[in-house]
């Protein structure tokens, strides 16, 4: 199981399954290189939202993981929203 797996089943045990399918179901994990775990999200808005949201939240599993010095990079991998050229 990736960290990004691992973080979502604690996420999801946290939260409302409503918020959890809205902003997460679609995310994927794509790279963990030690220091950087970086996870596809499918538009902008959502990325935005997980950051502004739940960044904390996520940064608090990783150390709670042993991965404390661990950051997570966000990646639109879709063309989901219409402000997808916000970065």
């Amino acid at each position: 199981m990736n960290a990004w797996t691992e973080i979502l089943e604690r996420m999801r045990a946290k939260l409302p399954e409503e918020d959890f399918r809205r902003w997460f179901s679609e995310t994927a994990y794509a790279s963990d290189s030690g220091d950087q775990l970086t996870v596809w999200v499918p538009s902008e808005a959502i990325r935005r939202h997980i950051v502004n949201h739940y960044e904390y939240s996520i940064q608090r599993e990783l150390d709670a993981a042993g991965r404390g010095f661990t950051s997570l990079r966000l990646v639109v991998s879709g063309t989901g929203d219409e402000d997808d050229d916000d970065e």
